[in-house]
């Protein structure tokens, strides 16, 4: 990509919050890469009063040009409000992928001495998520029935990436759906990773059904894995994943879609947990996984410039973190304003020394 404005989506209480803090770490003056910012509010109180034209809004622009940061926002639990602004994104954009990667944290001890890297890469859409759901008889004897669905196209582009991210990282494929009990609905799926295995033959596959999956992690702790998964197991997984490593604040998340050629075509950044309400206007907050959202989103500008400025700002935080400059999910007494400070600090002495070395 070579088009440096990025669609920013702003939400709701701590998210917004945390996505200033990214936003302040972005700046042009701090990582010497001229950007462009475009705003759409994506708050729950702009998205009922738009009927979620905001978010179509949007997604036009994302189409448009290709790179995007993301508040966390407001799901309303009654159905007809305005819902997911998540899961019109992805549908507009024609997102394939979510991609969340675990890593260790420097200084924080994982769940089961785990140090090796965990990329989970989700189905984006279908599943159990925009299912119908229904009830039918009286009390006490009451059915409720719910009817799922998945794409030949999107299994195929998530297998694709799988191997492609493990071909680029050097892991291992690992895992996979539950077949056994599915052999037509999981079992497409399942299909397509094993046709993508005999793509990239030298990419190491260990398929496993997802129940052995979850049980085998604790036990592969120092081996990199790349685990694809259905929409659904992928949801429950990363968050499983990335809270082993130390916190599901340690790691970006994105969703992706593709050309043609499954060259990323469209990218949304944003952090892997919620607005998190009982933190709201605390300060306390961990800024991590959005800060990190800005990294990665970084690297798919195509440039030498935004590349050394998203390695710049990864760097910055991990050594934070590795320092003892931390919020209290991570151990340390930092407030949010005062990591990003830290991590501002450390960028911009970073990329005046690199560039004084040439």
């Amino acid at each position: 990509m070579t088009d440096r404005t990025i669609v920013v989506m702003e939400g709701d209480q701590t998210g917004q919050e945390l996505l200033d803090e990214a936003l302040r770490v972005l700046e042009p003056s701090v990582i010497r890469v001229p950007l462009n910012f475009v705003r759409f509010d994506l708050s729950l109180e702009k998205r009922r009063e738009t009927d979620n034209q905001i978010v179509r809004d949007a997604a036009v622009a994302l189409r448009e040009h290709g790179l995007g940061i993301k508040a966390a926002t407001i799901t309303p639990e009654k159905a007809g409000d305005a819902g997911s602004p998540n899961a019109i994104l992805r549908e507009e954009i024609d997102g394939k992928v979510i991609l969340r990667v675990g890593r260790r944290l420097p200084g924080i001890r994982p769940v089961g001495g785990m140090y090796a890297p965990v990329a989970v890469v989700r189905m984006a859409v279908d599943d159990a998520y925009g299912a119908q759901e229904w009830r039918e008889g009286a009390e006490g004897e009451e059915m409720a029935y719910r009817t799922e669905k998945i794409s030949r196209a999107t299994c195929h582009a998530v297998a694709e990436f799988a191997f492609r991210y493990a071909k680029k990282t050097g892991a291992k494929v690992f895992g996979g759906p539950k077949f056994t009990v599915s052999p037509v609905y999981e079992g497409m799926f399942k299909e397509e990773l094993d046709a993508a295995a005999k793509r990239y033959p030298r990419v190491r596959y260990e398929p496993q059904l997802i129940d052995a999956t979850y049980a085998l992690l604790l036990v592969r702790a120092g081996e990199a894995l790349v685990i694809p998964a259905l929409n659904r197991d992928g949801d429950c997984l990363s968050d499983l994943v990335l809270q082993m490593f130390g916190s599901i604040a340690g790691s970006e998340s994105l969703i992706l879609s593709f050309d043609q050629d499954f060259n990323v075509k469209t990218v949304i950044a944003e952090a892997p947990h919620g607005t998190a309400p009982s933190l709201f206007k605390k300060n306390i907050a961990n800024p991590l996984a959005m800060i990190l959202a800005g990294a990665a989103l970084l690297s798919y500008v195509g440039s030498q410039d935004a590349e050394r400025a998203s390695r710049a700002i990864y760097e910055s935080a991990l050594e934070a973190i590795y320092d003892g400059v931390a919020t209290s999910d991570l151990g340390g007494s930092a407030s949010t304003s005062d990591y990003t400070d830290e991590v501002i600090n450390r960028v911009t002495r970073k990329l005046e020394v690199w560039g004084t070395l040439g």
